[in-house]
């Protein structure tokens, strides 16, 4: 282990305490400002059927209508599940 020592000069006390004092509001600005990042979940077009309690020829009808927007890799069907989330509108 190294130890490293850093010696201040021409500064005061005060001057320290308010360089100090600017950090931590700073520190603050990030902290509220910060947003950890959730990665993203995609469901097979069996696990969005079951999400939504629906058939999958449900879920075909409603990507060819454009109501969920299919994502793929080869010949594999994904959907976001938040963009499903996204879909469902609230009900009076």
């Amino acid at each position: 282990m190294t130890v490293t020592s850093t010696i201040l000069n021409n500064i005061s006390a005060e001057d320290l305490y308010s360089l100090f004092k600017i950090l931590e509001i700073q520190i603050a600005e990030l902290k509220q400002n910060f947003e950890l990042k959730t990665p993203t979940e995609y469901l097979t077009r069996t696990e969005a059927a079951q999400l939504l309690k629906c058939d999958l020829s449900t879920i075909h009808n409603w990507t060819k209508k454009g109501k969920l927007k299919p994502y793929g890799i080869g010949n594999r069907v994904y959907y976001k599940r938040s963009e499903i989330e996204l879909v469902l509108i609230p009900l009076k």
